[in-house]
């Protein structure tokens, strides 16, 4: 099933991480992302100016709220990072990768 037609469901502490080979089998669905130690998927985008960039974190926070599931940005002129984990785990769950092309869906920015 195709990731971004999923929805993020809550874990309980103590809920399962997938393993390495589980996050390499799905990072095909999840081009321009990267897994971190094992602990979180990160993403780096670039913009043409500041406004864009802006709008990308607006559109990306708005997926956040609709799911219930957060991810943590950085934004500045003409760039923005995003950053997924599951804080109730302290690593990656099934939500993150569901979060991640969720956020792809919105489009990258030029570079």
């Amino acid at each position: 099933m195709d990731l971004a037609t999923q929805t993020c469901i809550p874990c309980r502490e103590g809920a399962p991480t997938p393993t390495k080979a589980e996050l390499e089998a799905l990072l095909p669905q999840l081009p321009g992302w990267s897994v971190v130690e094992q602990h979180h998927l990160q993403r780096s985008l670039l913009f043409p100016d500041f406004q864009s960039a802006l709008d990308w974190v607006i559109a990306a926070g708005a997926i956040c709220e609709g799911q219930g599931h957060h991810a943590e940005f950085t934004l500045g002129w003409g760039h923005a990072e995003a950053v997924i984990y599951t804080h109730k785990v302290n690593g990656l769950t099934q939500a993150d990768v569901v979060l991640a092309a969720k956020f792809n869906q919105i489009g990258s920015g030029p570079g």
